[in-house]
């Protein structure tokens, strides 16, 4: 079925879009421009929050903000039939739930909320209400992998209904979580999501994206039936909500993108050992050279931009004979002494590799941008942009959009937004070689 609910993401980084293409992503949430994507023909936008980042009250801070200038945007636009999608990491790391319950108390009046995280193009599944991801080939569940130690967001179950327990601290028990199972989404439920009401918490077993599809059925003819859902999700889910055409431009053919022809930049940024395994990958292309940037400098009284100097001119040098920089913080995690401290080592490091971007060589032919933080980051900070319409994928997960034709200084430059936890050893590699070919 066709729904006529527009399809409202928030996402806690820009890589949610990694299975859509032809929608806008706004880094900016003014009401002006949360219209100019309630208006957009595109069934979907999505709203670059950024929130993973930061810390927990500046996450509820910023999600309750994006809401209340929806919900105006929406009065505006003359919109009720909408769909909330809160769009989070598929190895459960985020801010849940405060962002579901700054959603809930700001747009109000939900029936269900739903733990969505599969996400087939990286290898993540649910079955049993148990959330996995394939490592070497192997289904994993999720608390078994290096992702659910993440120092922020580390948690101790994959099963779907105790991480919820766990992660709000027993406000939602286990046992009170309606689970839907392969063979209710199979089977069909749209009569189970009809009685669902007071944000009762669901969690939704996928295995394929035909599973997916199912599920999505019945909640948009539940959503044109007068329910109201919130959705805390991966990417999988989007493309069965938007319902959208095969993606018009081959991956294969992202090239015709290139600027002129000429060698792009790679900024790298992630820290997670995929990443780190896909960057050794890339750097024995002989076309790229390393920029290896020693983050620990940024905790001495070493002048920053003594150091944004030295980093510009060694990318310059490798630019000017024809190769790709690949400029990467080092890999070596740097310890401190509570969360607070290392979100803040992290904004300077981020604003280190936004001063980068800002100055690199303005003729550059394409970028790609490796972490999903560090992603956001060179969409609203270190290109300034309001909003970026979404070319499609280079490769499964990993999405381009392209600069508008007026941007200054990088008008019509092609952007690869490539999740740090996304692909096999060889994918960075092969992006790189999609667009340098």
């Amino acid at each position: 079925m066709t729904s006529k609910s527009k399809i409202i993401v928030l996402d806690d980084d820009p890589t949610g879009s990694q299975t859509v293409h032809g929608c806008l992503l706004l880094t900016q949430w003014d009401v002006e421009t949360l219209q100019t994507g309630l208006r957009d023909t595109s069934p979907i936008f999505f709203v670059l929050t950024n929130t993973r980042a930061i810390a927990p009250n500046d996450a509820d801070k910023i999600t309750r903000e994006v809401c209340r200038n929806l919900k105006i945007a929406l009065q505006l636009e003359e919109i009720t039939d909408f769909l909330i999608v809160s769009r989070s990491d598929s190895t459960l790391r985020g801010h849940y739930p405060i962002e579901t319950d700054a959603i809930a108390e700001e747009l109000g009046g939900f029936d269900a909320h739903f733990l969505v995280p599969a996400f087939f193009e990286g290898g993540r599944f649910t079955r049993d209400s148990i959330h996995y991801l394939v490592v070497n080939g192997v289904p994993t569940p999720t608390h078994l992998t290096e992702f659910a130690q993440d120092s922020v967001f580390g948690y101790t179950h994959s099963y779907l209904p105790d991480y919820v327990e766990e992660k709000t601290q027993g406000k939602i028990k286990s046992g009170a979580v309606e689970r839907f199972l392969l063979a209710d989404v199979r089977s069909g439920c749209l009569d189970r999501l009809i009685q669902l009401k007071d944000n009762q918490c669901g969690v939704v077993d996928a295995e394929t994206q035909a599973d997916m599809s199912h599920f999505a059925e019945d909640i948009l003819t539940a959503a044109d039936q007068g329910k109201k859902f919130l959705f805390r999700s991966a990417a999988s889910l989007l493309t069965a909500l938007a319902q959208l055409p095969p993606q018009p431009i081959p991956a294969e053919e992202m090239s015709k993108y290139v600027r002129n022809g000429r060698a792009g930049v790679v900024i790298v940024g992630s820290h997670v050992q995929k990443t780190t395994e896909q960057l050794q990958k890339l750097l024995e292309i002989p076309t790229t050279a390393p920029v290896e940037i020693d983050v620990s400098l940024l905790l001495s009284s070493r002048d920053s931009q003594e150091l944004l100097g030295e980093i510009l001119a060694k990318i310059k040098q490798i630019y000017d004979i024809g190769k790709t920089p690949v400029i990467f913080t080092s890999r070596r995690e740097l310890e401190f002494a509570d969360i607070e401290t290392r979100l803040d080592f992290g904004k300077k490091v981020s604003q280190l590799l936004m001063d980068i971007v800002q100055g690199l060589p303005k003729d550059i032919g394409f970028l790609i941008s490796k972490g999903g933080i560090t992603s956001n980051d060179v969409l609203s900070t270190g290109l300034k942009l309001p909003t970026a319409r979404l070319l499609g994928q280079v490769l499964a997960g990993c999405s381009v959009v392209i600069t508008p034709d007026a941007h200054f200084p990088f008008p019509k430059l092609p952007v690869v937004l490539f999740p740090g936890n996304v692909g096999n050893a060889e994918a960075l590699a092969t992006v790189y070689l999609r667009l340098a070919s």
